[in-house]
């Protein structure tokens, strides 16, 4: 088969120089991905969003500790022992990475979902109920939603801007009752960052803790929760160049040392009885079973390699890619990029060394006359561009936008190319004016080629097109 050629980014405007180049080396950036019509193109992966790529730094990592991989806390041995030294020592690095306080506790969970999840079972208690309320805005992930809703708990609708929708969460907080204000750093859907510094202040004033679901702000601005003054953060290796699935929440230790241990089991407890049980503190409480040594151990590192980065590279790598991509989709008749908040600046701000109210590497978009997921479909088959589609698990934003069957995303970071973007826009403009260059339906709940005969690795299960894998349409 021939490899198909696309248009790539030779002479570009000034402004997105910065992108023309991979800000750091990922795994997989050069496999091919083949197209229904013959041949392969390089995988254009703008999906960084839903779980990025892993750094090559870390791969490398990996291989290196694989070897000495041993149960730890409890074994004497060599291994066991060298095991226990690099997940504990994966604590102070994560915390360092957020610049948490010297007495945050760090807990490794599976995902940023469980993190928040094992919040939600340490809120204060009185009288045997939570002692306040919970307050979260509507455009947040089910993450930061549905633990929620097991509690006292308090929705606001965001403003059509970021200030007047701090007007409200004020207003609520001034009602008095909350314990925690729940937000995120920075939407999955739109990538708009919310002020965390300015929230955490005025959760303070009004007697609150605060709790940051930094799922998607972490892999693209540094944090500073002692800076900022937040009281909990949370957050996932998977979306931060980390595979292994490993979540952590960081934050301060009286509400977590006193809550429900999240995972009843062996390492969480001081001792057990038949009948009755006494639970220690710190981490362990909340990390009953073997712990994801690995996952901790590559996230640990993948931060390292973060840490390592020039802020203002970075931050103008994924802005120039950004900029190009939102003025490409404005230009395409038909295309409409979606965003939450009328004043969210679309660039990054860096006054006082932190982010601002601008926006990470996600654009939101819909294609008029064709389903989200047909116009995925298309762009997987017949351009090799991998991007998702759907409501990415924040159904009430995607319904106060409008979009109540879903969208497109496009998500970036340090692997990515201007020639990424430019891929996804000649893409769309092929779909606009000479329309689908194949059939296609829907198969256990997704669009996919009719008649797929593409080949795939011989240890791949589940090709394309096969029923069994689970719909996410509605993600």
């Amino acid at each position: 088969m021939t490899t198909a050629i696309f248009p790539a980014a030779r002479e570009v405007d000034a402004r997105f120089a910065a992108a023309a180049r991979p800000l750091a080396a990922v795994t997989g950036a050069e496999i091919q991905s083949p197209l229904i019509k013959g041949g392969h193109a390089r995988y254009a992966n703008l999906d960084y969003g839903a779980s990025a790529p892993a750094l090559s730094v870390v791969s490398a990592y990996l291989n290196e500790i694989l070897p000495y991989y041993a149960s730890v806390h409890r074994g004497a041995g060599y291994a066991s022992q060298i095991s226990t030294s690099v997940y504990e020592n994966a604590r102070d690095i994560v915390r360092d990475f957020v610049g948490g306080r010297p007495d945050d506790s760090v807990i490794f969970t599976r995902n940023t979902t469980d993190s928040l999840n094992l919040l939600a079972g340490c809120l204060p208690l009185q009288d045997g109920r939570p002692a306040g309320e919970v307050i979260y805005l509507d455009i947040e992930h089910h993450a930061n939603l549905l633990p929620w809703q097991n509690v006292p708990h308090r929705s606001v609708v965001a403003a059509p801007t970021l200030a007047a929708t701090i007007d409200r969460l004020r207003d609520e907080l001034a009602r008095g009752g909350v314990s925690l204000l729940a937000v995120t750093g920075a939407s999955n859907v739109t990538g708009e960052i919310l002020p965390i510094r300015a929230l955490a202040a005025l959760a303070h004033e009004y007697g609150a803790r605060i709790v940051v679901d930094a799922a998607q702000l972490a892999p693209h601005r540094r944090i500073d929760i002692a800076a900022d003054d937040v009281d909990y953060l949370a957050f996932s290796g998977h979306k931060l160049y980390a595979p292994f699935g490993t979540g952590v929440l960081v934050g301060r230790t009286d509400w977590l040392d006193a809550g429900t241990p999240h995972l009843a089991g062996g390492g969480a407890v001081r001792d057990a009885r038949l009948d009755s049980v006494s639970w220690t503190t710190g981490p362990a409480r909340h990390e009953g079973g073997s712990p994801n040594v690995l996952g901790a151990a590559a996230l640990a590192r993948a931060t390292q390699v973060i840490a390592e980065l020039d802020p203002a590279q970075w931050y103008a790598h994924e802005d120039a890619i950004r900029s190009f991509l939102v003025e490409g989709l404005q230009r395409i008749e038909g295309v409409t990029v979606h965003q939450i908040f009328a004043d969210s600046s679309a660039e990054s701000s860096l006054a006082d060394g932190q982010p601002g109210a601008g926006t990470i590497g996600v654009v939101n978009f819909s294609v008029e006359g064709y389903d989200a997921g047909l116009v995925a479909a298309y762009l997987s088959a017949e351009h090799g561009i991998g991007l998702r589609d759907g409501r990415f698990c924040a159904h009430p934003l995607l319904k106060r936008l409008g979009l109540p069957a879903g969208s497109l995303r496009a998500s970036f970071g340090l692997g990515s190319r201007l020639e990424d973007a430019e891929r996804l826009l000649a893409g769309l403009r092929q779909l606009r004016q000479t329309g689908l260059g194949w059939d296609y339906v829907v198969d256990a709940g997704r669009w996919v080629p009719a008649n797929d005969t593409r080949s795939y690795p011989h240890w791949a299960p589940n090709t394309p097109g096969t029923a069994g894998a689970a719909p996410c349409t509605l993600d």
